[in-house]
């Protein structure tokens, strides 16, 4: 078992390594090809919305209901992801409990906001990966078939809801990150298929907006989201800041435009990067991912990029920041993005 860990390591750091240097070439290339379009303008008034992840905002200590109600009345946000967790919606096979969705789905109905449904098996905030404990001493393929089952319940249960804008299938699923099995293309063509047949508004496909080209992912679905992340931890070299221009997101979505309908960013950086439990990391060091004036910087980076729309991540951070260390100025910067 030891070996086994060790080698789902090794492979998993030549992925992330060789996603970089393809990257990186890339990068170079493309800043340095001045007739490619793009990264030259920005969106006066783009659309910002959200990520909401209940489990998150209850590890932080706080009422994720509150916190709900609160981005949608006090910052008046009316777009947002939320997701569907594998882990809690089906504690026993066949058992499901998709209240706490529906809650969240009927809130937004009532303010007139619309969702993005994120459904699989990995989704959105570490471990990513959300299996339900019965899940997970199956085999690789019996796991598959229970996915599926899973996301055929989920969709056909939810369909008929009006606040529901699109499906996000599985989180940056062809990117080797979190506690997950190895990415599966063909797995994922069956998920999308499946979603497909059951339902006909679009459907979302995310992938890492800073390691990779995004072009196989933008062959399978309708819509494709990217991250923007700016500053990340590693605890070999500490903290670092990917040495990203604006430009580069908009002439890698000129060159896969052609196979999607539209791009936006799904997750744009708006929280620290913590290198150790943020629940006992001391304020001082999470600003040093993640500060006050980082907050303008990537907002003003997001709109150099040319997407016009852009789902903010950290919003139960805001939230913990502003009930529990008295720093209500990340919360109060979003309200005033929200409403103006």
């Amino acid at each position: 078992m030891v070996f086994k860990g060790m080698l789902s390591r090794i492979t998993k750091n030549r992925f992330v390594f060789t996603g970089v240097v393809v990257n990186a070439l890339l990068s170079v290339i493309l800043i340095g090809i001045h007739t490619i379009p793009g990264g030259t303008r920005s969106i006066a008034v783009p659309t910002w919305g959200v990520t909401f992840v209940p489990s998150y905002a209850k590890y932080l200590g706080l009422d994720w209901r509150k916190v709900y109600t609160d981005l949608l009345d006090d910052l008046g946000v009316r777009w947002i992801r939320i997701e569907v967790p594998w882990n809690e919606i089906e504690p026993s096979p066949g058992v499901f409990d998709l209240s706490n969705v529906m809650w969240q789905l009927d809130e937004a109905q009532k303010r007139s906001a619309h969702v993005l449904v994120a459904v699989g098996r990995k989704l959105p905030r570490w471990p990513e990966c959300r299996m339900p404990q019965w899940v997970k001493p199956l085999t690789r393929e019996e796991q598959e078939v229970r996915t599926l089952s899973m996301v055929r319940s989920i969709v056909q249960e939810l369909r008929d809801h009006p606040a529901i804008w699109g499906w996000q299938v599985e989180n940056e699923p062809l990117f080797w990150f979190g506690q997950c099995p190895s990415p599966d293309k063909h797995f994922y063509e069956q998920e999308v298929a499946l979603v497909r047949s059951i339902d006909s508004r679009p459907i979302v496909g995310t992938d890492s907006g800073e390691l990779s080209t995004w072009w196989r992912m933008s062959k399978i679905v309708d819509i494709l989201g990217v991250s923007m992340y700016h500053s990340t931890h590693n605890p070999l070299i500490g903290y670092t800041r990917y040495p990203i221009v604006p430009a580069l997101y908009a002439r890698k979505a000129w060159l896969v435009s052609g196979r999607v309908a539209r791009i936006f960013s799904s997750e744009v950086q708006m929280e620290p990067w913590a290198p150790s439990d943020i629940l006992t990391l001391p304020v001082e060091e999470q600003f040093r991912s993640f500060s006050i004036g980082d907050f303008g910087r990537n907002i003003e980076f997001a709109r150099r990029t040319g997407f016009d729309t852009f789902y903010l991540w950290g919003v139960e951070w805001w939230a913990w920041m502003r009930q529990t260390h008295h720093h209500p100025e990340f919360w109060e910067s979003a309200k005033k993005l929200y409403k103006s």
